[in-house]
């Protein structure tokens, strides 16, 4: 079979248009390029004045105008630089018969390729005058492309807010760009010449240097963050590419490294998982709280049923003391714990910051000595805050203890308040806090300060620096719970022997009415209960034990394992139920639960909750309660017996929704 021979491929057509008064030439130009070989195929466009030229440049883009020149015609003059103005680059030859050398100069300056004479019009001639502009003018279309390419990549780095060095095949730095100074100090003129070394901080390990070296002598891209030295010597760390660059023979000649500093985003990353860690070791603590003080309940009441079966004089009585106070120290650190894991109960009141350290200041001086001066600075119209006075208190008394503790020699201690608005400024360098108002709580020290390695442990439960036996480490665990639990944030700065500063930052509020105080009844009172109460307890051992004192007060005690044999006890009992004692927390149906059940089936029922800690399921029932039908566990026998004569001797409810809503006392979400 005969072989198949491709046609050659069309050649672009190329648009050119014709200046000129003379029709006839636009005919026999037309018919020369007719005639030219298909390099230069064309289609031809005709403008007789500089007007209609004008138009037709505006409405097509052209690959080649041709002039055709007349002595003393100026239109040539005026259209060359109007083209220059509207910024059209096409290539111009123009055509005449006769042009003298300072009018040919003069219109080559105005922007004209090529000249070519009327009389030697060919179609070998003027083709190639045509491709030859044509070509010429692609060619300087691409210095102009790449000069403009490197204009802008050289804008793009010198304007980078990254990091971009260049570096010679030993290491010694030939370039850096104007973000390089701006992070880290060091003008272009004091490292160029120097080794990358000149960044190098004891932070970093040894090692990953070694990796980066063997790396890019290999020819391949190395990939790490590595921690540097500013000029002053601050630390920062940069996401680092290096990039060898090799020339024609496959040698590496220099290094480009691009770098991004992400010190802020470490730090933003540590906060997070500061945060995570401390909400798993809360929700070990608190259920540990909750448990050891069922545990705890149990011991204190027997121990306490123990001391009232006993005479005065009996030698065992002091062994069961021991054995009380030391119940009564473990319910103390179970408290603590339950308030750094947030699940400790809250009675939240509106307060003015400010009223609470000049209490607190009346006070403080006894508990961090005459060898430390205190100053309490409060702000005159403070924004109101809501939170429970006695956690307030709780943080305030952490904090002097902590500031006491830094400062054996004395020293300084300042309590101050103030307003203030946190922006996106401030969220830049700390964006786990939302934009809003808050009320600032700050404590100053001028104590020994804490070492850097130990501020990112100091609110862990049972860390502390202290000697041994001197300190629970629970004080700041202590705090930090209570601050996240009022929905607030705290932060710490010091530095060894220069002090350490606590900024807590509390949520305003726009309620402007404050609580009243609580009055403490007398905890001597003495007991003739009568009345039936209903006791629910879902511990088998803290139920027999309450139930055995409340019997011995005097009170008709009915018992029931959890909420849903709560309800079956009270409606089998004929008689009257005077009060529920029932546990928040229970399987099958809650104390909330059943409160709402004995609301409906018997409304003159009062009822008094206790529990170990704050369950979110409380909250999410929307249950809320006075501070007189709240007992927080582990309590003493006697307590129980006070707080059931207090709510007894309550007004009866007005209405269902009573037993469970008060506007003025809340408990806090968890």
């Amino acid at each position: 079979m005969p072989k198949t021979v491709s046609p050659p491929p069309q050649a672009a057509v190329l648009q050119i248009l014709l200046i000129g008064h003379v029709e006839e030439n636009f005919f026999v130009i037309r018919d020369l390029l007719s005639r030219a070989n298909s390099a230069t195929r064309a289609e031809l466009e005709h403008a007789t004045s500089y007007e209609e030229a004008l138009l037709r440049i505006g409405e097509t883009e052209y690959d080649l105008i041709l002039f055709e020149y007349e002595a003393q015609d100026g239109i040539v003059l005026r259209l060359l630089p109007e083209l220059r103005r509207l910024n059209t680059t096409v290539p111009v030859i123009f055509l005449a018969e006769y042009a003298d050398e300072g009018t040919l100069a003069e219109i080559i300056a105005a922007g004209a390729c090529d000249f070519v004479k009327k009389s030697e019009l060919c179609e070998e001639y003027l083709g190639r005058s045509i491709r030859y502009a044509v070509n010429l003018h692609r060619k300087e279309q691409k210095r102009l492309q790449a000069e403009e390419m490197l204009r802008k990549l050289s804008q793009a780095v010198e304007q980078s807010a990254d990091l971009v060095m260049i570096t010679d095949q030993a290491g010694l730095i030939e370039y850096v760009n104007p973000a390089f100074k701006t992070l880290t100090g060091y003008a272009s003129e004091e490292v160029v010449g120097n080794a990358v070394a000149i960044l190098k901080s004891t932070e970093q390990a040894p090692e990953i240097y070694g990796e980066l070296w063997a790396t890019v002598l290999s020819g391949k891209v190395f990939r790490g963050t590595l921690a540097n030295c500013k000029k002053n010597g601050d630390i920062f760390y940069l996401e680092k590419t290096i990039t060898p660059i090799s020339d024609t023979g496959g040698n590496i000649t220099h290094f480009i490294c691009n770098d991004r500093d992400i010190t802020e985003r470490r730090k933003l990353e540590a906060e997070l998982r500061q945060a995570q860690k401390m909400d798993a070791i809360g929700q070990l603590a608190g259920g540990i709280a909750h448990d050891f003080n069922n545990l705890l309940m149990i011991i204190g009441s027997y121990a306490e049923l123990a001391l009232d079966s006993i005479d005065s004089d009996n030698h065992l009585r002091h062994n069961i003391t021991e054995i009380q106070k030391a119940a009564h120290r473990a319910a103390d650190l179970t408290r603590k714990l339950l308030a750094f894991s947030r699940k400790q109960m809250q009675v939240l009141q509106v307060l003015d910051l400010s009223a609470v350290i000049t209490e607190m200041g009346k006070m403080l001086p006894r508990l961090i000595g005459e060898h430390i001066y205190l100053m309490v600075i409060p702000t005159d119209d403070l924004w109101k805050v809501k939170a429970d006075p006695v956690q307030i208190e709780q943080i305030l008394m952490n904090l002097a203890t902590n500031a006491r503790d830094a400062m054996p020699n004395g020293g300084n201690f300042a309590i101050e308040t103030s307003n203030v608005r946190v922006d996106e400024a401030y969220i830049q360098r700390h964006a786990m806090v939302p934009i809003g108002d808050y009320v600032l709580l700050t404590a100053s020290d001028s104590g020994q300060g804490i070492d850097s390695k130990d501020l990112s442990h100091i609110f862990e439960p049972f860390f502390t620096t202290k000697e041994k036996g001197k300190g629970t480490g629970l004080g700041l665990a202590t705090v930090y719970g209570i601050v996240k639990q009022n929905a607030g944030f705290i932060w710490v700065y010091s530095e060894r022997g220069m002090g350490t500063i606590f900024k807590i930052y509390l949520p305003r509020v726009h309620e402007t009415q404050v609580a009243p105080k609580v009055a403490i009844s007398d905890p001597g009172i003495h007991f003739n209960g009568h009345e039936t109460v209903l006791l629910v307890e879902d511990e088998p051992a803290v139920r027999q034990a309450t139930t055995k004192f409340l019997k011995g007060a005097g009170y008709s005690v009915l018992e029931a394992r959890d909420g849903q044999d709560a309800v079956e006890v009270a409606e089998g009992h004929s008689g009257p139920i005077h009060i529920a004692v029932t546990d928040v927390v229970m399987p099958r149906m809650s104390g909330v639960q059943l409160a709402e059940h004995l609301t409906i089936i018997r409304p003159e029922t009062k009822v008094l909750f206790v529990s170990g800690y704050a369950e979110r399921s409380i909250l999410q029932r929307g249950a809320v309660m006075r501070r007189a039908r709240f007992l927080q566990k582990p309590f003493g026998l006697k307590v129980l017996a006070q707080k059931i004569q207090q709510v007894l001797k309550t007004k009866p409810r007005q209405s269902p929704a009573e037993a469970t809503a008060v506007p003025a006392i809340t408990i806090a979400p968890v």
